[in-house]
């Protein structure tokens, strides 16, 4: 196998985790997509995040994250505090953090279960690369 079709190898078993990782948020809950999820999780990261912070870090329209944090708040798994010209900030209910610890217990549930039986070294080699991949997209130097 070249490196032409080992990429394209890559970018296939990549499309099937994406279409499995959208099944996520309905796992989570009934009412939740895979975007509503992982703004939520975002949320988590720090205090004060606004919606614009949200946009751009995923590179969303304003209009979706606008329609999704809505969707949460909706649901009561957010709030919005303060306001003024820089927007509001966007904190997680009680309600919102217990659905999140339950869908990321249920999550690392899965993997575990799914990485039971691999090796040690592999486990650190598949984390390594995984970093290493992400780093790059994050626009961070590459590390060896």
């Amino acid at each position: 196998m070249n490196r032409q079709e080992r990429a394209a190898a890559v970018y296939r078993e990549l499309a099937v985790f994406s279409r499995r990782a959208r099944a996520v948020g309905s796992q989570v809950h009934p009412d939740l997509s895979l975007v509503a999820y992982t703004l939520l999780a975002h949320i988590t990261t720090g205090p004060g995040v606004r919606a614009t912070d949200l946009a751009r870090h995923y590179n969303l329209d304003k209009s979706t994250v606008s329609r999704q944090l809505a969707a949460l708040e909706e649901l009561g798994m957010i709030i919005r505090e303060g306001g003024g010209r820089a927007g509001q900030d966007i904190v997680l209910t009680p309600k919102g953090e217990q659905t999140l610890a339950a869908a990321n217990d249920s999550m690392r549930g899965a993997v575990t279960t799914r990485l039971a039986n691999w090796s040690n070294e592999d486990l650190e080699r598949f984390a390594g690369y995984l970093e290493r991949f992400n780093a790059q997209a994050a626009g961070e130097a590459p590390t060896a």
